[in-house]
């Protein structure tokens, strides 16, 4: 039995760090979005952008487009 609670709350500590996991792979997402739209809309190139993130410039107009 005290086996079967560590298994348990193993478990359900691995199911808690992918959540959080990925809430913050979701937001850092959108942030960096965000990001580079701002940066394009203020006058930066997608190449400009991507040199600064070492991403190809194709990279940089997917993200941006959501993809």
């Amino acid at each position: 039995m005290p086996d079967d609670a560590k298994r348990k709350a193993a478990r359900q500590a691995v199911r808690a760090a992918q959540k959080q996991f990925e809430r913050e792979s979701d937001a850092a997402q959108r942030a960096r979005r965000k990001a580079f739209a701002r940066a394009q809309s203020e006058g930066l190139s997608l190449r400009e952008i991507a040199e600064e993130v070492g991403l190809h410039r194709s990279r940089i107009a997917q993200i941006i487009h959501g993809k």
